[in-house]
């Protein structure tokens, strides 16, 4: 085991050349401090048909209880801010994180490469990545590691990044040296440029989302009809939204990513509103071999085509 001392910094060091903003490393623990919040957006129903958040609570309050003997908690931001735009500004609308690769398998991958080193460096342990798709509060812990404070739209804010990133995590079963980060300050003030730009008024409360309004609820977690009490306020979004996060002054600071597999297909990039209208599967299943997009499908797709182009026709 190489010195103490230069674990941590090796380990940053390492997570920066895999292409992370940022990595910050924090003993495993009760979550105390996001219980009642999270358990209050559970009883209002906020999370819609969104089963899986009401399931393992007390697995994503504590990570102990998800990964036996958890002791370590690493966390790592990575950069999806694109350098373009889809060029139509008439064309329904992707969310900027949908552009490439899905990013479940792109995280996973350098977590996984983190994992090695570590492992490496220290010594055998066992561990887990963790990226969006298990019982952890991803936010809770990159707030607890000091990389950013959440939002009145519920998003983690980087001071330094904005919020145009994914986290992600690797729950340790071996104690590491941990930093003693400061807890980032809200610095959202008076701002209430997200909640005033959200067209459904799915922002109900500081911090407070009510997914059943949000156009990324609607678009992608929703497997039946859209809430026909929101026609004609998607502002032509068919998977995701960004509008929060667009208006917020903090994502002055987004730079683009260096990310290869968050390169967009040039066609999905060009595709004109009539070509997303007209669109068959064949080049569904082209430009979206490996995207987040295949979680809505190719008919949940054309389902939200449909909703967003009623406004003008209904």
């Amino acid at each position: 085991m190489q010195n103490s001392g230069n674990i941590s910094e090796n380990i940053k060091s390492r997570a920066k050349e895999l292409g992370f903003l940022d990595c910050a490393i924090v003993p495993a623990g009760f979550l105390e401090e996001e219980e009642k919040h999270f358990k209050s957006w559970l009883d209002t129903d906020m999370h819609g048909e969104m089963g899986y958040m009401a399931r393992n609570v007390e697995k994503r309050l504590n990570p102990e209880l998800l990964f036996e003997h958890a002791k370590t908690v690493i966390v790592v931001l990575q950069n999806y801010f694109p350098k373009e735009s889809q060029k139509d500004p008439d064309a329904p609308v992707l969310s900027k994180y949908a552009y490439g690769t899905d990013y479940h398998f792109v995280m996973k991958d350098k977590l996984k490469k983190l994992l090695a080193f570590i492992q490496e460096k220290v010594a055998p342990f066992n561990a887990r990545p963790f990226v969006d798709s298990a019982p952890v509060l991803e936010r809770a812990w990159a707030r607890r590691a000091g990389l950013g404070w959440v939002g009145k739209n519920s998003n983690l804010i980087s001071v330094h990044h904005g919020s145009f990133f994914f986290i992600g995590e690797l729950i340790l079963d071996v104690e590491l040296p941990y930093d003693n980060p400061k807890q980032v300050a809200d610095h959202c003030g008076s701002c209430t440029r997200c909640i005033d730009a959200c067209p459904t008024n799915a922002i109900v409360a500081n911090k407070m989302v009510d997914a059943r309004k949000c156009i990324s609820y609607q678009t992608i977690e929703l497997k039946g009809d859209l809430d026909e009490n929101l026609k004609g306020q998607f502002e032509n979004r068919i998977f995701g939204c960004d509008i929060c996060q667009d208006v917020c002054p903090w994502n002055l600071k987004s730079s683009p990513h260096s990310e290869k597999s968050f390169q967009p297909h040039p066609k999905i990039m060009q595709l004109s509103k009539t070509g997303w209208h007209n669109m068959e599967r064949p080049l569904f299943n082209e430009l979206f071999k490996n995207s987040a997009v295949k979680r809505a499908g190719f008919k949940g797709i054309k389902r939200n085509l449909a909703f967003v182009e009623s406004k003008t026709n209904g």
